[in-house]
């Protein structure tokens, strides 16, 4: 009897310190999820970025630095999934992706913005950032964060500008030197209004065609030219049924960098900084690359054999810029007052370094 005495005290003994040691354990553990900063620490968020562009432009290369960073910066806890090439969507359905949740994250090319959002037209308007300064003044500042701001009434929120470079002209038919070249030719443009102007300017002809269907119709001879950055032109081989390549530098090709706002706002403001900070380092590595991949792109077509190449004189682009001035006239009730003050103050200010 004694013995069971003992026994039976040694078993209460053990089930009381067994629960204490629970209690304890349970409000360590309750403490520690309690904590946001280490809850972010421990979960892995994916990120779906989709573009339209080759891997090797600097669209593509600047979304695979950011996918490199934001995986660094957070240990593996965030990473970047990029779907290049419009493999996952392409320009006509992105933003409905985005706006859906179906990607986190797209970077369409500003001028397509513009469909959905007038004032951002402003970026597509000729010859008015002439150098990559202006650019950068433009995107990064009053211009830039205005128009960031303009998404209302969406499930995206506006991150940051990415660059690539600027326009040039190529078509099947003849050597363009001047806005009478243009005359009844076919050009795919993006769906800008403004692009779409300066083409109605020079009594020329548009479709606006998704990027990833404009070889297709250069192939088959749909239409006749196109405008884009060397990058582009080069990378997707659009030289092999345009032989004739004009360096106008009329327009600017950037992109808008954009997140899905109910993903964004899930987030705690440890991940959002992080990724912050990766897609600001990405900005500015690929602005400076930007530059170095279209002059490389621009030397390897110069080596193509079938390519004819012709850079406008100042005089020639003079006649250009006096054959769009009309279409400043007419945006200016789109975009307003503020903004083409802005406009006109950063070319006053950079045409004077040229």
């Amino acid at each position: 009897m004694r013995n069971f005495f003992i026994i039976l005290t040694f078993i209460i003994t053990g089930l009381v310190s067994a629960v204490v040691i629970g209690i304890d354990f349970e409000t360590i553990r309750g403490t520690d999820d309690y904590d946001d900063e280490q809850e972010g620490l421990r979960e892995q968020i994916i990120i779906r970025f989709s573009h339209v562009v080759a891997t090797d432009t600097p669209k593509g290369q600047t979304a695979r630095k950011f996918a490199q960073l934001v995986e660094a910066k957070t240990n593996g806890r965030i990473k970047a999934h990029i779907y290049a090439n419009g493999s996952l969507y392409n320009d006509t359905n992105e933003w409905e992706a985005i706006q859906n949740g179906n990607v986190e994250m797209i970077a369409p090319a500003t001028a397509k913005v513009s469909e959905l959002f007038p004032k951002w037209g402003i970026l597509d308007l000729p010859y008015a950032f002439p150098t990559h300064e202006a650019v950068t003044e433009a995107y990064e500042g009053k211009i830039g964060k205005t128009l960031l701001a303009n998404l209302h009434n969406t499930n995206v929120k506006g991150l940051t500008f990415w660059y690539n470079g600027y326009k040039q002209l190529t078509n099947q038919v003849h050597v363009i030197k001047l806005p009478d070249d243009v005359n009844r030719l076919h050009f795919r443009i993006m769906p800008s209004p403004v692009i779409k102007e300066q083409f109605n300017q020079v009594h020329a002809s548009t479709s606006s065609l998704p990027f990833n269907k404009t070889y297709q119709n250069l192939e088959v001879h749909f239409i006749d030219g196109q405008e884009n950055t060397i990058s582009n032109i080069y990378s997707k081989k659009f030289y092999e049924h345009q032989p004739f390549v004009t360096m106008s530098n009329h327009g600017y090709l950037g992109y808008g960098v954009f997140i899905n706002k109910p993903f964004w706002e899930s987030l705690s403001e440890y991940n959002q900084s992080a990724i912050q900070a990766a897609l600001s380092e990405a900005t500015d590595w690929g602005k400076r690359h930007a530059i170095e991949m279209n002059d490389h792109y621009t030397r390897e077509l110069r080596k193509k054999d079938v390519v004819t190449i012709h850079f406008l004189t100042t005089r020639e682009r003079e006649q250009w810029k006096n054959a769009w001035k009309a279409v400043y006239d007419q945006m200016t009730t789109i975009i307003g007052n503020e903004l083409m003050d802005e406009v006109h103050r950063i070319q006053n200010k950079y045409n004077s370094r040229e």
